[in-house]
């Protein structure tokens, strides 16, 4: 943040969303949404686990925490606009995508993050993580919009406010340094 330059993002306003293309009612949006949340957990219990300070472990436990969290409100409102109480196989039953491999917010294979952030100082991996919550907080701002049903609407709000706090928080830690 302290960084900026004052350059601004450039592209269209869809830019971000090409992983969604498959998805066109709101309940697939919702499961494309969830499949990324919980590759998010899965980096963020990885890196809690590569820590050497139990400071920075606690935090990657933290955003993980609040990655399946998010997973949950992703659930809930996909039971509440599907009418089904349980959805064996979600979020793949609901949403076809070709691949099985699994990515995070900002659309990054899983196994390539983990890969790269091997061997990598902390603050490499705060750097990347910031990116991610960035990429997150545009995805769902997109989403938002891209939603008419009230409820839904309320909670990609709801998610890209939860993920500035994400970055508010791997913000303050680089910067204490």
């Amino acid at each position: 943040m302290n960084a900026w330059k004052g350059l601004r993002a450039t592209g269209a306003p869809d830019a971000g969303m090409a992983y969604f293309e498959p998805a066109k009612r709101p309940e697939e949006l919702i499961a494309l949404a969830w499949m990324l949340e919980d590759g998010s957990c899965k980096f963020y219990q990885e890196m809690a686990k590569r820590q050497e300070s139990p400071g920075m472990a606690a935090l990657f436990q933290g955003l993980s925490g609040d990655e399946e969290k998010h997973k949950s409100s992703l659930f809930a409102i996909y039971r509440k606009l599907s009418g089904k109480e349980s959805a064996p196989g979600f979020p793949r039953s609901v949403v076809s995508v070709e691949s099985s491999d699994e990515y995070l917010e900002g659309g990054i294979e899983l196994k390539k993050a983990l890969g790269w952030a091997q061997g990598k100082a902390s603050k490499d991996i705060l750097e990347f993580s910031m990116s991610l919550e960035v990429n997150a907080i545009d995805l769902y701002i997109k989403m938002e919009r891209r939603l008419e049903e009230k409820e839904a609407k309320e909670v990609f709000l709801a998610l890209s406010n939860q993920e500035r706090n994400h970055l508010k928080r791997l913000s303050g830690v680089l910067e204490k340094g």
